[in-house]
């Protein structure tokens, strides 16, 4: 007859929590096992020094496969129309832009809707140049994301900023 051992039982509890807890991080560290660690991963993966790049591969371990961006725009007749392209034709696009005088952008506020294994965020954010700079900017993120039982995925990321006509609602500050 086998006795399940103390020493046995203890290791198997480390190993057990280890995978576990090995499987919610990131190669880079960042925890999707949270809603608040991939939303912090999330805004870290866009924030670079001046002459960094973002990372696409850090970015795209958040993201689940296919996962789209979106962001209105005026186009040439002065119509909105929204654009939507995909994480890596979002970094090919933004990221030489955002190294050229670098790029910090900070969650400053969060309204959280959640059914199922969906979440909804309405994140409000600002940016910066650098950490502690002067606010260039804020604006709303909509992040879609999927909770798969184990760790958190982005679907989406619908943005738009704050302009001097449309300023933030209250609500969302």
């Amino acid at each position: 007859m086998n006795k399940f051992t103390f020493p046995t039982a203890l290791l198997f509890i480390i190993v057990f929590t280890l995978s576990g807890y090995a499987q919610t991080k990131t190669k880079f560290g960042d925890d999707v096992g949270t809603l608040n660690g991939i939303i912090k991963a999330f805004y870290a993966s866009m924030s670079v020094k001046k002459g960094q790049l973002p990372s696409y591969e850090r970015d795209s371990l958040l993201h689940f496969p296919g996962a789209l961006v979106g962001f209105p725009q005026i186009d040439k007749s002065g119509k909105t129309v929204m654009r939507m392209v995909t994480i890596k034709q979002f970094h090919t696009e933004e990221d030489a832009s955002m190294a050229k005088t670098g790029y910090y952008e900070k969650q400053i506020a969060s309204k959280v809707q959640k059914f199922g294994s969906l979440y909804h965020v309405w994140s409000t954010y600002e940016t910066r140049y650098v950490a502690g700079g002067p606010i260039i900017g804020r604006g709303i993120d909509s992040i879609e994301l999927f909770y798969d039982g184990n760790r958190f995925w982005v679907l989406s990321c619908f943005y738009d900023i704050e302009r001097k006509d449309r300023p933030l609602p209250k609500e969302y500050l």
